[in-house]
């Protein structure tokens, strides 16, 4: 079902378990520019009526999973700080097409393979974390994240069809494979 081009490697898992609280910083993070990403999708392209009651439903669980992971730092009493960024998102969205529905269509396919890696990542750290709540968490979390890209995909193929948004979908997938494999490890759910 997920786009991806790639698999994640075990170097990532082993970073990520060994990084635990920047990992749930990192997700905290992710978690908020979703929400940030679905309104701003929104603003972007008002006209878009079809976009307004998924888009909402969205933002409103990204939300709610942000909150979530908070709630999982205060627990282990980790701020919530700034961080460096990947380069990972500010890649994808070079590759932007600059109007009109290419452009919607590029936003809405970054944002699939974006939740297609939360995705993934979510599901290995659900299998093999040592912590149990925090694979309980992450299991939790599979679902949405799943349904979130799917729920991109679909809008994208409702505007342009399925067989263009496939077209372009692989060229944007394999564009983040690429991204992936050139960007420095990092305790980052997308680097």
């Amino acid at each position: 079902m997920l786009c991806l081009r790639s698999r994640t490697e075990s170097a990532w898992l082993a970073r990520a378990i060994a990084a635990t609280d920047e990992i749930l910083v990192d997700h905290a993070h992710c978690e908020r520019k979703a929400a940030t990403q679905a309104l701003s999708l929104l603003a972007r392209f008002p006209e878009r009526m079809d976009l307004v009651a998924p888009m909402l439903a969205l933002a409103r669980e990204e939300l709610d999973h942000f909150e979530l992971v908070v709630a999982i730092l205060r627990e282990r009493g980790v701020p919530l700080q700034p961080q460096a960024a990947s380069g990972y998102q500010a890649q994808l969205f070079q590759l932007v097409r600059k109007s009109g529905d290419d452009k919607l269509i590029d936003l809405l396919l970054i944002a699939a393979l974006i939740e297609a890696r939360s995705c993934e990542r979510f599901g290995l750290l659900s299998r093999n974390h040592p912590d149990e709540s925090l694979r309980a968490t992450y299991r939790s979390l599979l679902e949405s994240e799943a349904r979130h890209h799917a729920t991109f995909v679909r809008l994208a193929e409702s505007i342009q069809g399925r067989e263009t948004t496939a077209a372009r979908l692989a060229v944007l997938a394999e564009a983040e494979r690429e991204i992936l494999e050139g960007i420095p490890a990092m305790a980052r759910l997308h680097a």
